[in-house]
């Protein structure tokens, strides 16, 4: 009997993950309802789609999780899902997948902010003149979760001549990059930070981290960039810190609720650049994706558990 897979990626990776030498039977989850199909298959590959912002959230489904023995998300968080997703006996992430993207979008905003080219542009004879530019050999970038974005952020940075100085909750990795500074706490990181990168996943412990008191901590002039969670940061408490002069910049690719509503602050503030959660870069990252999810079922496969397999206490 096959091994069988529902998937809500899109055909052409479906078509790729049937080719696996194991020839799993591969069929298509519901649009609007992929947990209903929990009963039909072995394996379920679910992504953010707004079925699962719309599905029941305190109320288990009935049937779940079935016969599913692996759930396996193309988001590298979890928080988008509700609770009762982590029921099934084993939910796995992609985490990693799009780290490298996601830093390059990091190391684009520091330049941007700090280079600046399209202010300094000249369009006319009269705006021939000296624009003195910054430089981000010799700057402080704080790096606030040391997981695979944060260390492909480091990595870069280290490599531009900044410096780097980063904290992170797991003890087992204090250890950190080459070339990177761990410190005791995130409230040392702003401390002394030019650029602040947040890369830490969404939980409750995570909500609002970046809260008055520690946006009160921030060295003044800093820049803050959010490649994380819009959860993560109390946006009320950030305006008032740009407002204040005492963030100068903030460059933020994911907002709490995505999108925003129309006329929200944020859309117009001119210490703001927002994105549309596009760091990602999904269309370059998802051969990566594709490689985990092909790697994770030859290991299931062999009765092995997948990589990166998620703490249902940590919720990441």
């Amino acid at each position: 009997m096959s091994f069988v897979i529902a998937s809500q990626l899109e055909a052409e990776l479906n078509e790729a993950i049937a080719r696996h030498p194991s020839r799993p039977k591969v069929i298509a989850a519901p649009v609007d309802t992929p947990w209903t199909i929990a009963n039909d298959a072995d394996a379920l590959i679910v992504r953010p789609t707004p079925a699962w912002r719309q599905a029941p959230r305190d109320d288990v489904p009935a049937g779940w999780p079935g016969r599913l023995r692996w759930v396996f998300t193309s988001s590298a968080g979890v928080d988008f899902y509700p609770h009762w997703l982590l029921d099934a006996p084993v939910v796995s992430c992609a985490r990693g997948t799009a780290s490298e993207e996601i830093a390059d979008y990091v190391i684009a905003a520091i330049y941007a902010r700090t280079k600046d080219l399209a202010a300094a542009a000249a369009h006319e004879p009269a705006q021939w003149r000296y624009t003195e530019l910054g430089q981000v050999l010799g700057s402080t970038i704080g790096v606030v979760g040391l997981g695979a974005i944060g260390t492909a952020v480091a990595r870069r940075a280290t490599a531009l001549g900044a410096r780097v100085v980063a904290a992170r909750r797991s003890n087992a990795a204090r250890i950190g990059v080459i070339g990177v500074e761990m410190l005791p706490s995130v409230a040392d990181v702003v401390a002394r930070a030019d650029h602040v990168v947040i890369a830490v996943p969404a939980t409750p412990e995570t909500r609002h981290l970046f809260g008055p008191d520690l946006l009160a901590q921030v060295k003044p002039g800093a820049h803050l960039i959010n490649v994380a969670r819009g959860s993560v940061v109390d946006q009320a408490a950030l305006i008032a810190a740009l407002n204040s002069g005492r963030l100068s910049f903030a460059t933020l690719d994911v907002t709490d609720p995505e999108p925003l509503p129309a006329g929200h602050p944020l859309y117009t503030h001119r210490r703001v650049l927002l994105t549309p959660h596009i760091s990602a870069s999904y269309t370059l990252a998802r051969g990566k994706l594709l490689d985990k999810i092909l790697t994770d079922i030859t290991r299931v496969a062999y009765g092995q558990q997948p990589v990166d397999v998620v703490d249902r206490l940590r919720g990441y």
